[in-house]
């Protein structure tokens, strides 16, 4: 490693001096990045500490909790409650908010501690998905209203990614860079400057195993590109689905395509399937500044105004282009 590389220490303090802040948003990321590299550490050891297979209960969700969701939570909410930055928290694996310190902090912070998780056992990439609000002036960090604010209202987002190796992935408005975590020395070094999303792709996510549920926009759109060189696309494309949206996003970032988890006839009375606050917001804030879109097919993402903690919502994004191709396909249908 050049001894020239930025460190993401590094880095905030550069974001921060070029804003004239304070201090204490470095600090609260800086809790962030000691967390998701505790979290490393643990998937990193899986059977050898006995990580794997499930907890034996289920989270707020109503899903199977395994071994890793429940100690990344504990990880996640305990790193970033000794800072003091945070005035509360709110978690997937959680029903309620957590206040902390007395809410002297300024900031509220929403994460999904273990994004993917159904790959643990099976030694698939997992992550981390995070997403930082302000506390709006006069509320309480213990009530869930303050939490409730639109994703546009976001003032950091980012994700970890434990693959091949560990990366953190961040933006804070400012464009989206990416840290490669040097395990020799502990620390994470700007590898990935300035991402940005290939506007054009030959690649797809999704899950097919769910194509007897999609709407007809969508059924349409992947038709079409399931049709290669002979259909209307003139190109062939490829399918990609890992069943980790960090891992999925990932991917995009780096190389373009386009990600579908949409409200379809299996979860319409839920909503869709990703959680808003946890999985849909940071994400879209992330391909959004990486100069690509993200939609639920009719609305943009971060101008959803979340009526539930746990709100669900459909998720496509990816590629401008891509995205844009199928809003108009939903366009065309709603206006028949």
């Amino acid at each position: 490693m050049s001894y020239k590389r930025v460190t993401l220490s590094h880095f905030l303090l550069d974001e921060q001096r070029r804003h004239a802040g304070s201090g204490s948003f470095t600090a609260l990321l800086n809790d962030i990045r000691t967390a998701c590299k505790m979290i490393s550490h643990e998937v990193n050891r899986g059977a050898m500490a006995g990580n794997l297979g499930l907890a034996g209960a289920e989270n707020v969700q109503g899903e199977e909790q395994k071994k890793l969701d429940v100690l990344a939570n504990e990880i996640f909410l305990h790193m970033n409650a000794l800072g003091g930055n945070y005035a509360g928290m709110a978690s997937e694996e959680l029903e309620d908010v957590r206040s902390v310190h007395g809410e002297a902090g300024r900031y509220l912070l929403l994460f999904d501690p273990l994004d993917g998780s159904s790959n643990i056992d099976v030694n698939i990439s997992v992550g981390s998905i995070f997403s930082i609000l302000r506390l709006p002036e006069g509320m309480s960090a213990s009530t869930k209203e303050a939490f409730l604010q639109p994703g546009v209202e976001q003032v950091a987002a980012g994700y970890a990614l434990y693959g091949s190796s560990t990366m953190l992935v961040l933006t804070t408005g400012n464009g989206v860079n990416g840290f490669t975590y040097d395990q020799n020395i502990g620390i994470f070094v700007l590898t990935h400057p300035n991402m940005r999303v290939p506007e054009d792709t030959r690649e797809y996510s999704i899950n097919a195993s769910r194509s007897r549920f999609w709407d007809p926009p969508v059924r349409r759109y992947i038709e079409e590109c399931q049709a290669g060189k002979t259909g209307p696309r003139g190109k062939d494309f490829n399918m990609r689905w890992v069943a980790s949206m960090v891992a999925e996003v990932h991917r995009i970032l780096c190389r373009g395509g386009i990600f579908l988890y949409p409200v379809d006839d299996d979860n319409r009375s839920k909503g869709g399937k990703l959680r808003l606050m946890y999985e849909a917001n940071p994400m879209a804030l992330i391909i959004e500044q990486a100069g690509g879109r993200a939609t639920t097919g009719r609305q943009r993402i971060l101008e959803v105004k979340p009526e539930g903690l746990h709100q669900r919502v459909g998720v496509i994004l990816g590629s401008k282009t891509e995205v844009e191709r199928l809003e108009g396909f939903y366009r065309e249908y709603d206006s028949q």
